[in-house]
């Protein structure tokens, strides 16, 4: 094998090896998070998050709309809607969920801080 057969070859390695390190990098998903203990829709969502950690975005998507419908005023409930949005593809409705969680969730650092919410509305 010649030299430039040789690092032609390692080139590609590498540049193998970065992408399947970015597509692992992009396929992380965010924490749904859990409702005030008590709330109505504590069970929803509580349904929800155990659909969505085995990647059940569908399902867990029925459960978090639940738990919205249970307790409209629950920032963490319209997160973990956008999150389910967000993985089903849908990131139009995941941008409006996020809007609303942001707005109703000024005391909650881990949705003020969420990297997916702050990249879908814009925020740096």
């Amino acid at each position: 094998m010649s030299k430039l057969t040789i690092h032609l070859v390692l080139a590609l390695a590498l540049v193998f090896a970065g992408a399947s390190a970015w597509a692992a990098d992009m396929s992380k998903t965010a924490p749904a998070l859990k409702v005030a203990m008590g709330s109505p829709a504590e069970s929803h969502n509580n349904e929800g998050i155990e659909h969505y950690i085995q990647g059940h975005y569908d399902v867990a998507l029925k459960h978090f709309k639940g738990a919205v419908e249970a307790d409209p005023k629950s920032a963490e409930a319209h997160y973990n809607v956008a999150l389910a949005l967000d993985k089903t593809g849908d990131h139009k409705g995941a941008t409006a969920h996020f809007k609303k969680a942001y707005d109703m969730g000024k005391g909650n650092p881990e949705i003020q801080n969420s990297a997916v919410l702050k990249a879908h509305l814009k925020i740096k």
